[in-house]
């Protein structure tokens, strides 16, 4: 089985600081470690993807900088096809700045070269959408790249998946041409503009008719909504190290799959979530297939 994934998406250098305790304003504090690694849920999207056996290309934007560099270098150790990556000339690679102290983090996030991105861009790949059964996005880019992905993985007859994080409202015009959405509650409320009180009902009444929802309810599990009502997975019971880039490693896992069916998609999204949480990091701990497959068959006994 090898799916043709496309992300379009976000790509950013983590600057990740650990240290004992937050800095008070106006001090200096010596930090323990200092290290770097790929993020952006684009980025991230596109290396589970491609773990889990995909034929996996990407769409994104990078700048001229060291940061954009590793950033390609890193895609392409992992078999992503960067050809879809533009490289902007005088901009900085988005970067995540994360401070971890005190058992939590701070982060400061520079979007940089990830609002760069273009319809232009986006066009000049359009062979990319003809490859894909699958495209994936998020909202790390602009709402107009987002948009325009859509309307391509329509002309192209691929699937379009929407992660539509971070949470905000979405318009009429896009929520038509999505296929399925993966959000989490919060999300789900922001993207439909639903009170924080609506029921299973209201959100079953709300949903375009075209449309399948995966709701990822974290330790709770996925719930599926689409015209038909609603479906619950409960999560594999796990020893919980890291959930950093867990909603990532779930929507590749959702996309590689959907090919194979709703109940399998799931299962092999929450095994290979499941899987991550289980070590530190976001892409460091994205499996591979032959893990996701020998966890299901475990967890079958």
């Amino acid at each position: 089985m090898s799916s043709n994934i496309l992300v379009v998406g976000s790509i950013n250098m983590d600057l990740i600081t650990v240290l004992e305790r937050f800095p008070k304003v106006g001090e200096t504090l010596l930090g323990q470690t200092f290290t770097t690694a790929l993020g952006g849920k684009g980025s991230n999207q596109a290396v589970a993807a491609a773990r889990l056996g995909a034929q996996v290309a990407m769409i994104g934007a990078v700048g001229d900088d060291a940061n954009g560099d590793a950033a390609l270098k890193i895609l392409q150790q992992e078999g992503v096809d960067c050809s879809g990556i533009a490289v902007k000339t005088g901009m900085s690679t988005g970067i995540a700045s994360i401070t971890v102290a005190e058992g939590d983090n701070h982060i400061i996030v520079v979007s940089g070269a990830n609002f760069a991105l273009s319809l232009a861009d986006i066009d000049a790949h359009a062979d990319l959408f003809a490859a894909a059964d699958v495209v994936l996005c998020q909202l790390e880019i602009p709402m107009d790249c987002v948009l325009h992905a859509a309307k391509l993985a329509k002309q192209h007859g691929a699937t379009f998946v929407l992660n539509p994080a971070p949470a905000q409202a979405l318009s009429a015009e896009l929520l038509a041409l999505v296929d399925v959405m993966t959000p989490n509650h919060t999300e789900l409320k922001q993207a439909f503009a639903l009170s924080e009180t609506a029921s299973d009902a209201d959100i079953a009444q709300i949903l375009p008719a075209h449309m399948q929802l995966v709701m990822t309810e974290g330790a709770n599990g996925a719930s599926h909504y689409s015209a038909e009502g609603k479906r619950h997975w409960p999560a594999f019971k796990v020893d919980v190290v890291d959930t950093t880039g867990a909603g990532d490693t779930f929507n590749a896992g959702l996309a590689v799959y959907w090919s194979q069916g709703l109940d399998v998609a799931v299962q092999h999204a929450q095994a290979s979530a499941a899987l991550a949480v289980q070590k530190l990091g976001a892409q460091t701990a994205m499996p591979t297939a032959d893990a996701v497959g020998m966890f299901i068959k475990q967890q079958m006994h």
